[in-house]
Order: C-alpha cells, then structure tokens, then sequence
C-alpha cells in the first residue's frame, strides 16, 4: 500500500490504541463539505472528466506551484489553456518531479487517490508515469468514474461550490431538474460586485442591477439587488455567503456617508484607502443581511492574490502566486462586532492564513462574541501540522464548541476524501493525546470525534 494504516496517529502505545478506536467510530461517516470550489457543471453534465492531467495536475494549484518554484514551466505544464493538447506529456513532467511532494499534504492527498480510487500500490515516478497514466484514463472511461458516481462512491452528504452572485446557476438549476438526489448547494461569493478592484466591477454592478430589476447607480438599488441576488441563491439552497477580502477590516457608515462612497467608487474615482472603506462597510452591509436571510456568513481574509505578476498576466489569476499575509481580527473587526457582534441568530465563521492570531486574537474573540466561530485551518495550513497547531491553540480559549469541524476548500474533487480523510485522523491523535494525558475521558472523546467531524459543520452552517 502506498498509505500506513496508522498514519498520522501517535506513536504512543496508548495514544495510538485511543486514536485507533476513536477513527474507527467516525472513518465512515458521509462528508459534509460546506465550503468548496468543484464546478456544478460537472455533476450536472455528469460528463467522463477528460484525462490525468485535466484532473488531477491542471486544476490543482497545489500541484503546479510546487514544479513551478523548481523551475517547470507552465507553458509545458499548459496551465491556463482550457483543453490540455498533450496530457500524457504534462503527466510525465508531474511524474518525474513527483518527488519535491515528500512530507507534504498534497502527497498525502495524492497517494489516497492513487491508492483507494485507482488501486495503486507502487509510487508514481518517472519509472511508473505511463502506467498510472494508463491505469486512471482508463477507469476514467467507466461509469464508476462519472461525477455522480463518485459523488455517491465519496459518501457526500452535502457538496457546496462557491459562485457569483452574476452567476446564473443553470448547472445547480439542472442538477434539481434531472431528479438526482444529491444535495450540491451554492455558496455566495460577492466579490466582484463588493471589491472595487475586481476587474469590470463598474460592469458588474451594472448587470447585478439588470439581473435583479433594480437601479444599481443608487446605494439604496444596489443593496435591494444584492437581497435579491441571495434570495436567488436561498432558492438552490444556499446556506452561506464566502467573503474574500484582502483584510479582516470592517466600518459602520452612516447611510449617507455609505451612498456617497458607493458613488464615488462606482465611478471610479476613489483612491486605495477609499476602496478599502468601501470593503470594509460592505462586510457590515452582509453582515445586517445575514441577520435578515439567515446566510451563515465566512470571511477569508489575508491573501496577497495574483503576488507573482508576471504569472498573474501571462496565465490569468489564482494561478498558485497567492501569499499569506499579517492579518488583524480585534480592531479589523469591531465596527462589525460593536453592531451585531452580540446577535445570537448571526453566525459569522473566521479563517486565517496568520496562525500568529489564533491565541491572541482569534480564539478569544469566538471564545466571546456570540455571533464568532473559527473556520479551520485553511489553504497553506491545511496540512496535518497545520490542523495540530489549530487545535492546540485555539482549543484552551475557544473549546471546540466554537469551531466548525472541516471544510476541504478544494477545486480538485478526487481530493476531497482524501482531505477529509486527513482532518478526522489528526482530531482523532488529538483528543487520544487529550484521553492518554487524562485530561478528556474516552467516552467524551468518542463523542467529540463524532461532532468534530459531521455534527459542528452541520450545525455551523446549517445544513
């Protein structure tokens, strides 16, 4: 096998035989995945994905940033072209630097597909990239291998993708009307039509109103058709909105001071720190709105995007030049906590790629404004370590009430078992640690991996 039955878990005689019977409890459970980037099309085409390459290393910015960093181009690799020519030649480049994945997650993740989906058992290598190529384009071809068939083979219980609210969603439309009875949700992404430095968002405002029958040039028109937008997304059942903002910061306008911002920015004349107010009061905005529809609302904070602007230019954004940045939550956030931090029907889920503000911001912050919960580790920190560190930093503060359980965030959907796989088997080391230091008794263990990994998400985003 390509994966250890125990891996991850302590090596501890005693904490391994806990960690051993706390995943045995939860390693089958359906998953809940609330927060994702799959494409809705897939399962509603349920057309064969093309080849190894389109699945597995073209969508993956994990995968192509890694051969990146060690000089493979993405030329060869034919990141950004929308059908991939030569897939078998992009395998053999992913293969033969298969190796720079030692130790990371994305090995990890890789070798469960490899091993649980397509059966496996040799590392993939130079040696071994026509057979793997081989081996998976043929299942690819197979009915097991459609989209609704491994959505089921998954045991997915809830799939949500993220859109924008100028997204039509015939894809989700269509998955209701063919009578399939899986449960793929939308999630709210507002972005292009709240961060004035999104591209065409003067464009996009104007279709926003076009869309939803209001006069988008006023403030009051742009809110009326930001309501109905959601109201759109409610109907596919949408339970959460997805808020990528450069900074955590939020502001409480007055309605006037509000409106005359929006027009300033609208016509293009507001400058870096206007933008930024603008971000910040349109947090608050969502903020009142989930008050009023009942959206859990996620704010994912602290990415400098498209860092790389040769990249960025030559093969379009969110091509793996993304980087964390120092993120602050306690001022950031207070106009947003001083108005609604307090309101018990709100819920508002934090991430961060700052792990310095877990203990000192982050988990005290949930650990008292009703309204707070703590995302999990995301993105560069959802890794084994990463989840670790979570825990251990937040838990003391927070509790694990507080938090949400996993989300896998992922646009490559053979890695979304695998991801899963990984969050229950580190919590399941976790609390073991916890029982074996006789600081948790086993019966609450057992009952904590349960909620760790399918009652607190389930709840959190209420689904």
């Amino acid at each position: 096998m390509l994966l250890h039955e125990d891996r991850l878990f302590p090596s501890e005689s005693s904490a391994l035989k806990i960690a051993r019977s706390l995943y045995a409890g939860i390693r089958n459970l359906p998953i809940v995945s609330p927060h994702g980037h799959t494409q809705a099309a897939w399962f509603a085409e349920n057309k064969p994905f093309p080849d190894p390459a389109a699945l597995l290393v073209q969508p993956d910015h994990y995968v192509f940033r890694m051969l990146y960093s060690q000089g493979v181009s993405m030329d060869d690799l034919e990141i950004g072209q929308p059908v991939v020519k030569d897939p078998r030649r992009v395998w053999r480049i992913f293969a033969s630097h298969y190796y720079l994945f030692r130790g990371t997650p994305t090995r990890m993740w890789l070798d469960y597909a490899f091993q649980e989906l397509f059966g496996m058992t040799e590392r993939l290598s130079e040696k071994t990239a026509d057979v793997y190529f081989d081996a998976i384009a043929e299942k690819l071809k197979t009915p097991e291998f459609l989209p609704r068939a491994l959505y089921e083979r998954f045991n997915l219980e809830v799939l949500s993708t993220t859109e924008s609210p100028l997204d039509p969603l015939e894809a989700h439309q269509a998955i209701r009307d063919s009578g399939w009875k899986a449960r793929i949700v939308p999630s709210f992404r507002p972005d292009p039509v709240v961060d004035p430095e999104s591209k065409g968002f003067a464009g996009s405002i104007a279709q926003l109103g076009e869309q939803n029958g209001e006069d988008t040039a006023t403030w009051k028109g742009y809110l009326n058709a930001l309501r109905k937008a959601r109201a759109r997304f409610k109907t596919l059942g949408c339970t959460s909105t997805d808020h990528g903002h450069p900074t955590a910061q939020t502001a409480d306008l007055t309605q006037a001071d509000a409106a005359a911002l929006f027009g300033k920015v609208l016509a293009g004349k507001a400058d870096a720190a206007e933008q930024e107010l603008f971000r910040a009061q349109m947090l608050t905005e969502m903020a009142r709105m989930s008050l009023e529809d009942g959206l859990v609302m996620q704010i994912h904070p602290g990415s400098v995007r498209n860092h790389n602007k040769f990249v960025c230019e030559r093969y379009g954004r969110d091509t793996g030049s993304d980087i964390p940045s120092a993120t602050d939550y306690v001022h950031a956030l207070r106009p947003l906590l001083d108005r609604f931090g307090n309101e018990k029907n709100l819920t508002i889920i934090l991430f961060t790629l700052d792990e310095t503000s877990y203990s000192r911001e982050l988990a005290p912050l949930a650990g008292h404004y009703p309204c707070l919960r703590l995302g999990p580790s995301w993105w560069f920190h959802d890794s084994p370590e990463g989840m670790m560190r979570f825990r251990e930093q937040v838990t003391e503060t927070a509790g694990f009430y507080n938090t949400v359980g996993f989300n896998d965030d992922t646009r490559a959907f053979l890695s979304i078992p695998a991801r899963h796989d990984v969050a229950r088997r580190v919590d399941c080391a976790f609390l073991a640690r916890l029982v074996a230091e006789h600081r948790l008794d086993e019966d609450e263990a057992h009952e904590l991996a349960h909620q760790l990994t399918i009652d607190l998400v389930k709840k959190a985003y209420r689904l």
